[in-house]
């Protein structure tokens, strides 16, 4: 009668962990402590239930205990491996992953996971045989064909991508990860029309998430369908109305009122699963930040620039990459997006890389730097008073700040967001916002950024320095 009782507890809670009720499965946890303390079943819904409630503290430290008393637990060491790549422990999720398929060789879950991984710190040809095999039988979890995609891309063959996306679709015609990522890939190949006929298949056949019919809506403006995409972007800010990638997405139709920067969960989104076809994108859209940032550093410093150097917005240290023979000092990296850092870090080019926005960075560092580099990040920035503001605070007297941005063609605001996303600026705003933020413009140029659908993005080059 106790094993029944027990039994009843497990399936109660496992459900309401399945249903997203944390809450409701933890009263059910303690009673199933109390009835079957050594229930093999505890470590791994408890950890559930802490990452549902975004303790992955409380997750690693249960799936920790859970792994010392049952090491060969293939489940526990999956749930280790996704909460340690979550908090950027990629050591542990490699091995713990590993470990789960030398244990199960045909648990294809697990080789997927493993693939994810070696995707992450860049071993793409290893994680593409990992993934081959893994996506190749009918049992992995369906969002796991975006990171074997996602490899394929890597390795240079997007017209294979492009085909898992579409067979992964036809097997999961509702699923919101994998229509997202067949959508992304289209704009990326400025194919709004492909996206679109993805974002109307997915609701035609049921999908019902508010990411979906926003990005339909901005591939919609993309293509110049303004009323239907009006019509998408009413439909994501019901299903989401407080999704911050929803929100900026209809703000930049002109659906919502701007704000005065993107949310740092939009950027994050737009980036992390970007990153190992990042530099590649850019340099065939003929990117010439780097290149300009160089031309700068050598009429500016031309003995070189001595001293601790901050690089914002990194990436995957494209922009370091051009310049690094110019500097002498160690260079501290911040981002949003973890998988852009695992990348700059195989350059080998940071002292240090911080998963971080960088305002955040900048309002709590104390250190002062001698070179700031801002490279396109401003795009994701409306009003720049703030976090100008925020930089002159961290500059050495003397120091430098070399920034990119787009620049508005029109002088009816000083700044405004664009329909794909991104702020532009008038020169007007950078001149005075600087003003205010104690900087002085030591150089304003005007150059093209990159091409975009075929015609040159117009762009604002510009240096500045603490006013003395």
């Amino acid at each position: 009668m106790m094993r029944e009782h027990s039994q009843a507890l497990m399936e109660r809670a496992a459900a309401m962990v399945r249903a997203g009720r944390p809450g409701a499965a933890r009263p059910l946890l303690a009673a199933l402590r109390e009835a079957e303390p050594d229930s093999a079943h505890l470590p791994a819904l408890s950890a559930r239930v802490a990452l549902l409630e975004g303790d992955l503290a409380a997750a690693r430290a249960t799936l920790d205990a859970g792994i010392a008393a049952a090491p060969a637990d293939v489940e526990l060491r999956k749930l280790r491996a996704d909460v340690a790549q979550r908090a950027d422990d990629l050591r542990t999720a490699l091995a713990d992953a590993a470990e789960c398929v030398i244990l199960d060789s045909g648990d294809a879950a697990a080789k997927a996971l493993l693939g994810t991984l070696l995707l992450r710190v860049g071993q793409v040809a290893d994680a593409l045989t990992c993934l081959d095999e893994a996506c190749a039988g009918e049992s992995v979890p369906p969002g796991y064909y975006v990171a074997w995609a996602a490899a394929q891309e890597a390795s240079g063959a997007a017209d294979r991508a492009a085909s898992t996306l579409e067979h992964a679709r036809t097997r999961h015609p509702t699923h919101a990860a994998i229509g997202i990522a067949a959508m992304l890939q289209a704009l990326r190949r400025d194919d709004a029309a492909r996206a679109i006929a993805i974002g109307e298949a997915m609701r035609e056949a049921g999908c019902t998430d508010a990411r979906v019919f926003g990005l339909l809506g901005h591939a919609r403006s993309v293509a110049g369908e303004h009323a239907a995409a009006s019509r998408d972007y009413q439909e994501a800010l019901t299903l989401g109305p407080d999704d911050p990638y929803v929100r900026h997405l209809v703000a930049a139709s002109g659906h919502l009122p701007a704000t005065a920067r993107a949310h740092p969960e939009y950027v994050r989104a737009v980036f992390e699963g970007y990153a190992e076809r990042f530099d590649a994108h850019l340099i065939a859209l003929g990117y010439r930040v780097p290149g300009l940032f160089r031309q700068m550093l050598q009429r500016l410093r031309p003995d070189g620039a001595p001293g601790a150097v901050l690089d914002l917005g990194c990436g995957t240290g494209l922009a370091l990459l051009t310049v690094a023979d110019l500097l002498d000092g160690p260079v501290v990296g911040v981002d949003l997006a973890p998988a852009m850092l695992d990348i700059a870090r195989r350059r080998g080019l940071y002292a240090e890389l911080h998963t971080r926005d960088l305002s955040d960075f900048l309002a709590e560092e104390s250190r002062r730097f001698t070179l700031i580099l801002a490279a396109d990040v401003f795009c994701y920035f409306g009003d720049l008073a703030p976090v100008l503001r925020a930089i002159a605070a961290r500059l050495t007297p003397g120091g430098l700040l070399l920034l990119s941005l787009e620049a508005a063609t029109q002088a009816t605001a000083p700044w405004h967001l664009q329909p794909r996303g991104r702020y532009a600026h008038h020169p007007d705003h950078l001149r005075a916002a600087a003003a205010a933020a104690g900087l002085a413009l030591v150089e304003l140029t005007q150059e093209p950024l990159r091409q975009e659908a075929g015609a040159p993005v117009p762009g604002l080059l510009a240096a500045l320095t603490p006013i003395s």
